[in-house]
């Protein structure tokens, strides 16, 4: 998770994620896309692989080209790690939710109910 998070924490390497969610992609391409020499891409992908988000794959057509494509994993991780954290969230708002609706007493009412003996309200 921590790798997860800090290869995401690079608005670089997000772009490239949101490049490969349309599909795998050759180096060069992300490098024009991200408007960045292939040299600097390189070690923003080498980030993205040792966090596992990405792999590179020899491609079909030319074995020398790698192409770049999601992992699917630690997506998965991170959002089971998100939906408990919105968990969370969502249950303190639904005792806050809870708590603001429940009906309050007026000020000076008694709080035994059926008590007789107290004096009313001036």
């Amino acid at each position: 998770m921590d790798k997860t998070l800090a290869a995401l924490a690079d608005p670089t390497r997000r772009k490239v994620i949101e490049l490969l969610r349309e599909g795998p992609l050759p180096a060069g391409e992300l490098a024009q896309a991200v408007r960045m020499s292939p040299p600097a891409l390189s070690r923003h992908l080498r980030v993205l692989r040792a966090g596992g988000l990405v792999a590179a794959e020899a491609g079909e057509a030319d074995a020398r080209l790698r192409l770049y494509a999601l992992r699917q994993e630690p997506f998965v991780a991170l959002q089971a790690w998100l939906d408990q954290v919105q968990a969370f969230w969502n249950e303190q708002l639904g005792s806050f939710k809870e708590h603001a609706e429940r009906p309050r007493k007026a000020p000076g009412a008694s709080t035994v109910s059926g008590d007789t003996n107290a004096e009313p309200p001036r």
